[in-house]
């Protein structure tokens, strides 16, 4: 059985971040996993490895999940955080054209982690990924423009935060051939889509299972569990 890789993003309550989860529901579905003896595990191994196995990230690196983090790591709960670059350089909301008018109503809500939050995270075990460095949609790209948006987040993220950056989340899970290939080009290790019904050995389709507020205990347990992922 593959690893399961949860797709979590903002760690907030009430609107409009609809992306989000509660604190409390990503405490319980992580204590749901855990009693039920899945074993959390580090990127690389929910890469390489199989068996009864979890991993956890956060797409956009929003401000929000400063406060969860010690929480994961109390937990033994490792974790990865996917950070467009262009936002990292000040924090400021994430405002990609899905999200904008959002954005716009409630800033803080959808503030973004800069270079210092990040390498705090960092310092304190958080692997720090890339989403490249504008959140575009990358099958809709040229080959210059793909290529950029790959090698350059990965380049900054590794010059500001002093480590290798071995891993990329797609933005909006959209990967095909040509996307797949450009991320072996940039020199990632790895890289995760969001598509938990496609089985593919492919380490640059990773599938993960996005999670958001309108997931019930009951859902999250259905949607995990070992004998739904095994008849996908």
């Amino acid at each position: 059985m593959r690893p399961l890789v949860l797709c979590y993003h903002a760690v907030a309550t009430g609107e409009p971040q609809r992306l989000a989860v509660s604190g409390e529901s990503l405490e319980s579905q992580l204590r749901s996993l855990l009693r039920r003896g899945y074993v959390p595990v580090t990127a690389a191994d929910a890469v390489e490895r199989r068996g009864r196995l979890f991993h956890v990230t956060f797409d956009d690196a929003y401000r929000s999940l400063v406060e969860a983090l010690p929480f994961l790591s109390g937990l033994g709960v490792p974790a990865t955080i996917f950070a467009c670059t262009s936002y990292a350089r000040d924090g400021r909301p994430f405002d990609v054209p899905e999200l904008r008018d959002d954005a716009i109503t409630d800033p803080e809500a959808f503030a973004t982690m800069d270079w210092a939050a990040l390498r705090a995270a960092a310092s304190g075990g958080i692997e720090i990924g890339s989403h490249t460095v504008s959140h575009p949609h990358l099958p809709q790209l040229s080959d210059a423009e793909l290529d950029r948006e790959l090698s350059e987040s990965k380049a900054e993220l590794e010059d500001e935060l002093g480590a290798p950056c071995r891993l990329l989340a797609y933005p909006y899970g959209e990967e095909d051939d040509r996307v797949r290939e450009a991320a072996r080009r940039a020199g990632y290790d790895a890289a995760f889509a969001v598509d938990p019904g496609r089985e593919r050995s492919d380490r640059f389709a990773v599938p993960r299972l996005a999670v958001y507020r309108h997931d019930t205990s009951a859902g999250f347990r259905f949607r995990t569990s070992s004998l739904l992922r095994r008849l996908r």
